[in-house]
């Protein structure tokens, strides 16, 4: 880097933060504003200045009134108010602030959102954090713990005051590195340098790994310790680098590029993965990975790369730009690798589920090919002609036993036809004669001739009706009583109704 980082500025500076450049205008910072660490103050809005621009005005009760305004224009309270908001937003500090005091009382609404006061010895301010800001800041804030917050003033029109909208939350004390972090961390995720869909997938089998550490320390030792033991196939490169201090950032990119160029003298492949690594630290120790230039050249290997820096617990701007990010040094070896011991069991797996497999298809194969030497056999012109010869004679054998057999049978059911022929004729004669004698019998019970046997008689009227009711008659009407055997002729002499 020759002294100087990518922005020109001498190493171990940083460039002003936007909340603390001088307003347009040349107004410098008010008496009354609170500097923060590394910064200059933030310059505040004077409270007695025009703040609504433009042609509005004022006007005072009493005679103070300038007469020759003539009437004074009154504004509603929300015109007021979004007067207040247009004013406060047109100053470019206020969209951008840091904000360093202690937390007042603390409120997490139904919908997620958080609600606090930040409050030093001489005065307090409200501030917000919107649940899905709140969500991705890695710890929340609690009465009476001081910390630096970062956002913008704004005003809540409905209850008329102004509060910090809250996107980033650092406990109080981490100094101007924290904040460098912070700044380009956005500024990194802006550019997409920590896209998911820039990561690369590491490869199932690397041959040639490159290291890129320290070969003082321990990392070096236990990074090839777990690559010996999970994958002793691997060919590791190490590729030396300073990991801390003043030139470890140009260092650490030296080391890096060596490992992208390095290719196989024999085969000419290049490495199939990086590995960045070193032990834990400060975040003074560490610095030398969150370096804007080191962070590009980890986003720009050409090589899939694994970043592991510090403890679990530490967070540098390279992990975030690598493309696979380990907890710690040895992790990232572990992540490098497969498990020898488990693909030995993989490879046992396959190798028996192969044997099945084979043995299945050479089962099928061979019963296939007897079907086949079967068919060709039998498919032979004189392997054919004597199979159909020996068909046609079984063919001929069964028609004559079965033209046997059936004469045979026609010849029996004719002989008993003949000798059964005169006794049914007699026993059908008999039984029909029997079916007519008894018809002949009912008839003659349920016939009139019976009844008139009995003593009964039949009268009929003048036309020959047969009279049931007495009344159906009159006096001197002739009738006709017909008897069992023979009729006579009668005239009624008198008619009488009488019960059953």
């Amino acid at each position: 880097m020759g002294g100087a980082d990518q922005l020109g500025l001498p190493l171990g500076d940083e460039p002003p933060h936007p909340a603390d450049a001088t307003p347009a205008g040349g107004a410098s910072p008010s008496a009354g504003a609170t500097p923060i660490a590394g910064h200059e103050s933030v310059p505040r809005v004077d409270a007695q200045s025009d703040s609504l621009g433009g042609s509005s005005t004022f006007v005072g009760r009493g005679p103070t009134a300038p007469a020759a305004r003539g009437m004074p224009r009154i504004l509603a309270v929300g015109e007021l108010t979004s007067h207040i908001k247009a004013s406060l937003r047109a100053v470019p500090a206020l969209r951008d602030v840091w904000v360093e005091g202690e937390v007042g009382q603390v409120t997490v609404s139904s919908a997620g959102h958080c609600y606090f006061t930040l409050k030093d010895e001489r005065a307090s301010i409200r501030a917000m954090i919107f649940r899905d800001d709140r969500m991705a800041i890695p710890f929340q804030p609690r009465t009476g713990i001081r910390l630096v917050a970062h956002g913008r003033v704004d005003v809540f029109d409905a209850q008329g005051v102004y509060q910090l909208y809250v996107d980033t939350l650092q406990p109080a004390g981490f100094g101007d590195l924290a904040l460098r972090f912070e700044a380009l961390k956005a500024q990194l995720a802006r550019e997409g340098l920590f896209e998911a869909s820039r990561k690369r997938p590491l490869p199932p089998w690397p041959r040639v790994i490159g290291v890129c550490t320290s070969l003082s320390g321990a990392v070096l030792h236990d990074i090839r310790k777990v690559l010996s033991r999970r994958w002793p196939a691997a060919h590791v490169i190490v590729s030396a680098c300073q990991v801390q201090g003043a030139g470890a950032p140009e260092s650490i990119v030296a080391a890096l590029r060596r490992s992208g160029r390095w290719t196989d003298p024999r085969t000419g492949r290049a490495m199939d993965l990086i590995i960045l690594a070193r032990g834990g630290g400060s975040l003074e120790d560490l610095w030398a990975f969150n370096e804007e230039v080191v962070v590009r050249t980890v986003a720009a290997s050409p090589v899939p790369i694994i970043v592991g820096v510090g403890h679990e617990t530490d967070t540098t701007l390279a992990e975030f730009a690598a493309d696979v990010r380990a907890a710690t040094p040895s992790v990232a070896a572990e992540l490098a690798v497969p498990d020898r011991i488990q693909q030995e069991q993989v490879l046992r797996t396959l190798g028996a589920r192969l044997t099945t497999d084979m043995t299945r298809v050479l089962v099928a194969v061979r019963a296939s090919l007897d079907g086949e030497r079967r068919a060709l056999d039998a498919s032979r012109p004189a392997a054919v002609l004597a199979t159909e010869r020996e068909r046609t004679g079984l063919l001929l054998d069964r028609a004559t036993r079965a033209m046997t057999t059936r004469l045979e049978a026609g010849r029996g059911r004719l002989q008993r036809l003949a000798d059964r022929l005169p006794r049914p004729l007699a026993t059908r004669l008999a039984h029909e004669r029997a079916t007519i004698e008894g018809a002949a019998a009912t008839l003659v019970a349920l016939g009139p001739w019976a009844t008139l046997d009995r003593g009964y008689a039949i009268v009929r009227d003048a036309r020959g009706t047969i009279v049931r009711d007495a009344t159906a008659l009159a006096p001197t009407d002739p009738i006709e009583v017909r008897l069992a055997r023979g009729a006579v002729d009668a005239r009624v002499e008198g008619v009488r109704d009488s019960p059953r």
